[in-house]
């Protein structure tokens, strides 16, 4: 079974400009949109908008981030932070332990 693609949620871009990069999902627009933000390229005053179909849900979660967030603390060195090890995980062949089939 697929992790969800909810708020709190890191996720893995296969469409776009940003084909290939992790995100944290910050919060649902409507049935179709999120917005996230990778503490990187993304940052928090200027988050990616993004198509659900266009992404690959990880099973990795940070509530911790969420109640940053909602508190208005969350910062750009958090999310960096949080995703840090999902983004250096290799298997000796340098690609990412996530599956990317979506």
């Amino acid at each position: 079974m697929k992790p969800p693609i909810l708020p709190g949620y890191a996720v893995f871009s296969k469409k776009g400009r940003d084909k290939g990069r992790y995100f944290v999902v910050l919060y649902t627009v409507d049935a179709d949109f999120v917005m996230m933000a990778d503490g990187d390229t993304r940052k928090l005053d200027h988050l990616k908008k993004k198509r659900r179909k266009h992404l690959a849900a990880c099973p990795h979660e940070f509530p911790h981030l969420l109640e940053l967030y909602g508190k208005g603390q969350l910062k750009d060195s958090d999310i960096r932070k949080a995703l840090y090890p999902i983004n250096h995980q290799t298997d000796g062949d340098e690609t990412p332990h996530e599956n990317r089939e979506g």
